[in-house]
Parts: C-alpha cells; structure tokens; sequence
C-alpha cells in the first residue's frame, strides 16, 4: 500500500485523539502492532458515530497495515479518518495514524454494509452514501 499523504487531496477528515495505554505497549516500551488496528478500530468507530444513523449496522470485511514509524508510550497520537472510495454495498476507509504529528502508520479498511438478519451485504441508502461522501478524497495532486 502505498502512503497515503500526497497522493490524494483530502477536503474533509474525521480526527480521533487516542489515550495510549501502558499496556498497549511491548517490552521495549513500543506501541505494539497489534495496539496500531485496536487504535484504527477505536478512530473507525468514532468516524461513523460522528456520520450519526445514516451509516449502520456494519462489518468489517478487510483491514491492511503500512508500519511507518515506531510509536512509545507518552507520545501524543491522533487516528485521521476519511473516506477513499464508496461502492454498492462497501466503503474503503483510509486512516493515518500520527505520533507527534509524525506519519506512524497508514491504515486501509473495508467495511460493508451488513443485514445480519439475512447474513448477507445490503446496498447503502442515499442518506448513508451522502454522509459518507462528504469525507470521499479526491485522486490525484492537481485538480
């Protein structure tokens, strides 16, 4: 995966701020690498919240982590959120993950739509792809 600063131009970001935990951490007091997806997970979580009821009843279909930096413990670290791309039933979320304002992680995720009753996808509704869309980056370096 390829990092995701100045490959794409983004108009509207969903920060989270993340309170580190000691535990989070290994033995050389790094942030292990499995605190960088719970991490992703709380910032995911907390973007759809904000969306409000439109963007509901999801599952996860896919989740890839690009390391960029080693994180310890005591370094401030905020979860970027936004939208790459919105397909029938799916949305590709894109997250960076900075420790002092530093690039410390890119995060690609995959979410669907989800009827859990029927177990199977759903098509999202207008009102969730209007949410979703006002966080959709746009390719490119130029306009």
């Amino acid at each position: 995966m390829a990092a995701l600063a100045g490959s794409h131009q983004i108009h509207h970001m969903h920060s989270t701020p993340i309170q580190m935990r000691f535990a989070d951490t290994d033995a050389l007091g790094h942030i292990n690498n499995v605190s960088y997806i719970a991490y992703a997970e709380t910032g995911r979580l907390a973007f759809l919240k904000a969306l409000g009821g439109a963007v509901r009843s999801l599952i996860l279909a896919h989740v890839a982590v690009d390391f960029r930096k080693q994180v310890v413990f005591g370094e401030d670290v905020v979860i970027e959120t936004w939208v790459e791309k919105i397909g029938a039933t799916s949305v590709t979320l894109l997250q960076r993950i900075m420790a002092n304002d530093i690039l410390a992680a890119d995060i690609r995720s995959v979410v669907v739509s989800f009827d859990y009753a029927a177990q199977r996808a759903q098509p999202w509704s207008d009102e969730a792809r209007a949410a979703l869309g006002a966080y959709l980056v746009k390719s490119g370096t130029s306009d």
